[in-house]
């Protein structure tokens, strides 16, 4: 294998999204010289784009996840479900460590904010269902933790909404 072939190949398995889209690039300029073999360009060059996007909408749908549990944790007054709540934040940390690239790592933290906020309105409105409307009002407005928190494996929020333990 040439090189250039290895360093795809180890871009592949670090950073599979950074992956598609190099290669999604690749095959355009590709498609552009109009080479004489029967490939459909346009839809491979989507299908491979769409793999890309897969992998990058599964971890922002992780992230909300755990920030939610995270969310419920530090804010609701609820006893029972915590055993639940702390084992979606386990699980889910586990499957963003093994999907995470550093290039979906760079694109979380550039959107942080944005899935909190997703996070939140949807953790306002199950708190408000189950009668926890004063929990719901005191959601932070701002994501109160660092991507490197909410990854971290030894990290737990506050059981009353405010900062962790020393």
């Amino acid at each position: 294998m040439s090189t250039a072939t290895d360093e795809l190949g180890r871009l592949y398995e670090e950073d599979f999204y950074a992956w598609t889209r190099q290669q999604a690039k690749a095959l355009r300029a590709l498609a552009r010289t109009r080479p004489n073999v029967p490939v459909d360009w346009q839809h491979l060059i989507e299908e491979v784009e769409a793999l890309g996007r897969s992998e990058r909408h599964a971890v922002e749908s992780l992230l909300i996840t755990l920030m939610g549990h995270l969310l419920k944790l530090a804010f609701s007054p609820a006893g029972e479900p915590r055993r639940g709540w702390k084992a979606t934040v386990v699980r889910t940390r586990g499957e963003l460590e093994r999907r995470l690239t550093p290039t979906l790592r760079r694109h979380l933290a550039r959107i942080l904010p944005q899935l909190y906020g997703h996070a939140r309105r949807e953790i306002a409105v199950l708190l408000s269902e189950y009668g926890e409307g004063k929990a719901a009002a005191r959601l932070p407005q701002h994501c109160p933790w660092t991507l490197k928190q909410l990854l971290d494996p030894d990290f737990w929020p506050a059981e009353d909404g405010g900062a962790p333990p020393a």
